[in-house]
Order: C-alpha cells, then sequence, then structure tokens
C-alpha cells in the first residue's frame, strides 16, 4: 500500500499515511482494513471508503474461502500438507520486511529506534500491556514528529482539517448503530429466554 499509494501513484503524502497507519494500529481490528478505508475516505469520502473497504476485503475472503475448501478436500494428501505448511515461512518473510520498510521511515534517529526496541522488549519479555505501551511511547514522543519523503506533490497532503460538525455527525451515527445493535441483541436474547421460559413452565 505505501509504494503504491505514496511513491508511485503520490495520492497521500509519506507523513499523513504514517499518520493513519498510527492510528488505524492504535484502533482495534485489523489495521491494514481499516487504513485502505481510511485513505479511500480521504480520497473520495464515502463512497470512497465504500469501494476501497470493500474491495480490500474481498480478495481476501475469497481466498480464504478457496484454501478452506482446497484443505479440506485434500488436505489430507501428504503433498498438499505440505505445501500448505510451506506458506508459513513465506507469509512470515512478507510480514516482516513490510515491518522493516515501515520502520525504516517511521524511525528517523536513535531516540525512535530505541522506543521500538523497548516496546519490543517490554511486550514480549516483559508482559506489558499493550496500552499501557502506546501510551507511554505517546507521551515521550508527544513532541516529536516523523520525518517525510517527498515523493511528488501528494493529492492529500500532510495539512489535515478537522470538521467540528462532520465528526459530531459522524459519532452520533456510530452511537445510534451501537445502540441499535444492542437493542437487536436484547431482543434476539429476550426471545431466547422467554421462549425457554415457556417451554419450562409448559413441562
Amino acid at each position: 500500500m505505501h509504494q503504491e499509494l505514496v511513491e508511485r501513484r503520490c495520492w497521500i503524502s509519506e507523513k499523513r499515511y504514517l499518520h493513519a497507519l498510527n492510528y488505524c494500529m492504535f484502533l482495534p481490528g485489523p489495521e491494514a482494513q481499516q487504513l485502505a478505508t481510511y485513505i479511500g475516505w480521504l480520497l473520495h469520502k464515502t463512497p470512497g471508503a465504500l469501494i476501497a473497504g470493500g474491495l480490500f476485503f474481498l480478495p481476501a475472503m475469497l481466498i480464504s474461502v478457496g484454501l478452506g475448501w482446497f484443505f479440506i478436500r485434500f488436505g489430507y494428501l501428504p503433498s498438499v500438507a505440505g505445501l500448505l505448511y510451506g506458506i508459513k515461512p513465506a507469509v512470515t518473510a512478507i510480514v516482516l520486511f513490510a515491518a522493516y520498510r515501515i520502520g525504516a521511515r517511521a524511525l528517523k534517529n536513535r531516540w525512535l529506534w530505541a522506543m521500538a526496541a523497548a516496546a519490543f522488549l517490554a511486550i514480549f519479555a516483559l508482559q506489558v500491556p499493550f496500552p499501557l505501551i502506546v501510551i507511554a511511547a505517546g507521551l515521550i514522543g508527544a513532541g516529536g514528529g516523523h520525518g517525510n519523503a517527498h515523493f511528488g506533490p501528494a493529492v492529500v497532503d500532510d495539512e489535515g482539517q478537522f470538521d467540528l460538525f462532520s465528526a459530531a455527525l459522524s459519532l452520533a451515527a456510530l452511537l445510534a448503530l451501537f445502540r441499535c445493535k444492542i437493542g437487536i441483541i436484547q431482543v434476539i436474547v429476550g426471545s431466547a429466554l422467554g421462549g425457554w421460559l415457556w417451554l419450562f413452565l409448559a413441562s
């Protein structure tokens, strides 16, 4: 995504991309999906977010369904099991290479590399909760900024604009959807409990 959107097409600036990536990593859920949706929204608002998020998710879903069917159908064969097992190191190598590319662009000095190493040791060796690591890193790096490589003028530059009305409208819609979802769950659970109670009394 970085190579295609920042370097090749110059649709979003380096600094804005890294800012969005950091924000999406802080949120629960798959950050790549959220990042694609957010960049689609930056470029073309709601239609762009829906199209970018949907088309980002759809190929992975189809591949997962296909691999799942293939594994159920032919997974008992030793050659197929070995092939699927060989995919694991390839995926690991892709993830490590991507982490190196992003890390090399985001970590511009020794202090940032030291913070990354300390965070790695804290989460894997000391079992420090992830939210505490994020808060500590944010407090330490509050006065710093990202290095900004230049690949030409970007469609979405570094100047983010905050619209209070749009933010309030989005928050209201989110709360309404959350409440609606909770209401649907309550209706389902209540109906199920009512059905079990009726069966219990009838028996």
